[in-house]
């Protein structure tokens, strides 16, 4: 193991992490009982004589049990986890580290496996997560959202999910901009594995990957309520981009909500069965947007830098022009053919055809079949 200060505290959580059949839920329920920490529960007795917790020798019993049960296998895992890069670190709750927003969950995490920049940690978050299946308009929104924050000076937290995860960790490191990953397996198990490499491009581009479970951990369906929560604690707020009624984007949501966070949503057609529940969401409360100015508002303490700020002044002076264009203004928020765009604008096709590229990589509009869509806020 890499040698450190926090050693003796990372092998007592790391232990206590890899007893079997020892939830976090039981532990959490344990160690504020008595109010001791995974060092002191393992090497001091003192704790066990407090005649206000008085012990029956059944319990004292289970407790030296519980002491010399670590899993063996899974603690030497975790080191040569550790030690395959220094990119590769384990954060427990004594550390500086730790998130502060993890002290509103009744059962936070023992420990963290994260990989990156840690300072990351304590950076100002929002959440910004939606459907796996979403659609190339949902995707476009996501992307545009998650850019606007992060030119902000906000870092953007999800869950490398396909959809909308995905396009807004890429759409935060396409400016340079900072980004968190939690993950529902091992810090070492990407999933799904076609994100594998833009985990890398996280790491790479001083952003953080994060995991309580650990290496060598599979996904598994029970895994993600769990991540989800912490993303919901650690985020200043919860921004959802397309999602149905019954989708694990809503557990998050929920879960922001009832942790005190602000929750947004994004309006979508109502035909479209992937924005129901955004729109049950503003239903029960979450906030409609339609910017990110709209989210920024909310929150003094998130404030943009001065250089952010002038980006964004600089790009919204440049779409302010974009959107006075005939052509642009021939875009619905709804499905338009492109030979209805030129025949608003009086252009030819193959000058509709050039514009209509440059407007969609600006995150003006996207294609979507039959045509065109111009996104909200544009």
């Amino acid at each position: 193991m890499r040698k450190n200060n926090q050693n003796t505290s990372i092998h007592s959580w790391l232990t206590l992490a890899s007893v079997p059949a020892m939830t976090t839920a039981k532990w959490n329920a344990l160690l504020n009982k008595y109010s001791i920490s995974a060092c002191a529960f393992l090497h001091s007795d003192e704790w066990m004589t407090n005649p206000h917790h008085p012990l029956t020798s059944e319990q004292l019993a289970q407790i030296r049990q519980l002491r010399t049960s670590a899993n063996d296998k899974l603690l030497n895992q975790a080191y040569r986890w550790l030690d395959r890069d220094p990119a590769n670190q384990i954060i427990t709750r004594d550390m500086p580290d730790w998130p502060s927003g993890f002290s509103s969950l009744t059962s936070p995490p023992l420990l963290l496996f994260v990989r990156g920049n840690t300072s990351r940690l304590g950076d100002p978050q929002i959440a910004v997560v939606g459907s796996r299946m979403a659609t190339r308009a949902g995707l476009s929104t996501a992307a545009l959202f998650a850019s606007q924050l992060a030119a902000a000076g906000v870092t953007v937290t999800s869950g490398l999910a396909s959809g909308i995860d995905a396009a807004a960790h890429k759409a935060a490191i396409a400016i340079e901009g900072r980004t968190v990953a939690f993950l529902g397996s091992g810090p070492d198990v990407i999933y799904p594995r076609r994100n594998i490499h833009l985990a890398e491009e996280i790491v790479s581009h001083n952003g953080l990957l994060v995991s309580e479970f650990s290496p060598g951990t599979p996904p598994k369906r029970h895994h993600f309520p769990g991540r989800n929560r912490l993303i919901a604690a650690i985020s200043a707020g919860t921004l959802v981009v397309e999602a149905t009624i019954k989708s694990g984007t809503l557990i998050t949501a929920n879960l922001a909500a009832d942790l005190g966070r602000e929750v947004f949503a994004v309006p979508g057609n109502i035909a479209n069965v992937q924005t129901e529940g955004c729109h049950a969401l503003i239903q029960q409360g979450a906030k409609l947007v339609v910017t990110a100015d709209h989210i920024l508002e909310e929150f003094n303490h998130l404030a943009r830098s001065p250089v952010a700020a002038a980006a964004e002044q600089q790009q919204k002076s440049e779409d302010q022009n974009l959107a006075t264009d005939k052509l642009l203004d021939s875009v619905d928020f709804d499905v338009t053919g492109v030979d209805i765009i030129a025949e608003r604008s009086a252009l030819p096709v193959s000058a509709v055809m050039a514009a209509l590229l440059e407007y969609e990589l600006r995150g003006l509009v996207t294609p979507v079949p039959g045509g065109y869509v111009k996104l909200r806020g544009k």
